[in-house]
């Protein structure tokens, strides 16, 4: 193709660095919109690296099903490892709510912080599975906020960090009560969207979970034992992508710049 692409300095670091590659070597860049390319490395360093693109490559890396997790704020470092483990999982987006017994509370100032750093956690764990597009990180949001936004929807106009969510179904997951996960999914059969909540680590409110229900969430039980939420959203995700989405797939791994 003959396209030449330069890559920011963290990445041109990453390649010299950490994968180690060198002009002449191969590599496999992608746009973070889905789409990848093999290209020959031309120039590497520490602050910068040119490629030569040589041809596109075929998306085979990428969930059919287009997966928001919708994330209770947690404390310490448990939500950087929700962010890693769900990217790895092949979630679309990843929304932090507060709800009523949320125990972190963001300043505007904070969450703007803490949604750069999960996008660069994010973004890691992309390089590191092998897949082709950014996970949509956005901007803390409260249960009300999100009402809002799954009745209306949005327009890809819209800035992605402050736009509402894309309609689709919505589960709930509701550690005192609920249908099995299989009974919920059989009921939306062939939906190219879901959602998934998972609350806080002191539970939901009864207020929050009757709101939830009013606008057709669907409560879902993960087992009889209680889960911390960081294994609650992993469980839940990777029992989503195993019964609709891609995880009985076998895929190739690939080095990715």
């Amino acid at each position: 193709m003959g396209s030449v692409v330069m890559l920011p300095k963290d990445e041109s670091r990453h390649l010299s660095q950490v994968l180690r590659l060198r002009p002449g070597d191969e590599a496999i860049v992608f746009d973070g919109r889905g789409n990848q390319y093999l290209c020959r490395v031309e120039l590497a360093d520490r602050s910068s690296a040119k490629l030569q693109i040589l041809e596109p490559v075929a998306r085979t890396n990428e969930s059919p099903l287009n997966l928001t997790l919708v994330q209770a704020l947690a404390k310490g470092d448990k939500f950087d490892l929700i962010v890693q483990k769900a990217t790895e999982l092949g979630v679309t987006a990843i929304v932090p709510l507060v709800t009523e017994r949320s125990e972190v509370r963001l300043s505007p100032e904070q969450a703007e912080r803490k949604v750069e750093r999960w996008r660069r956690i994010s973004l890691e764990a992309v390089k590191q599975c092998g897949r082709s597009t950014l996970v949509d990180i956005h901007l803390p949001l409260s249960v009300a906020e999100f009402l809002i936004t799954a009745r209306t929807g949005y327009t890809d106009e819209e800035p992605s960090s402050s736009r509402p969510l894309a309609r689709s179904s919505i589960l709930v997951f509701n550690e005192h009560g609920g249908a099995s996960i299989s009974d919920a999914l059989a009921s939306s059969p062939g939906s190219a969207s879901m959602t998934v909540l998972v609350g806080p680590e002191g539970g939901w409110a009864e207020r929050e979970l009757a709101e939830l229900a009013s606008i057709g969430c669907v409560s879902v039980n993960l087992g009889p034992r209680i889960l911390r939420m960081e294994t609650a959203a992993i469980v839940a995700l990777a029992l989503i992508q195993s019964l609709i989405g891609d995880l009985a797939l076998s895929r190739p791994t690939d080095k990715l710049a």
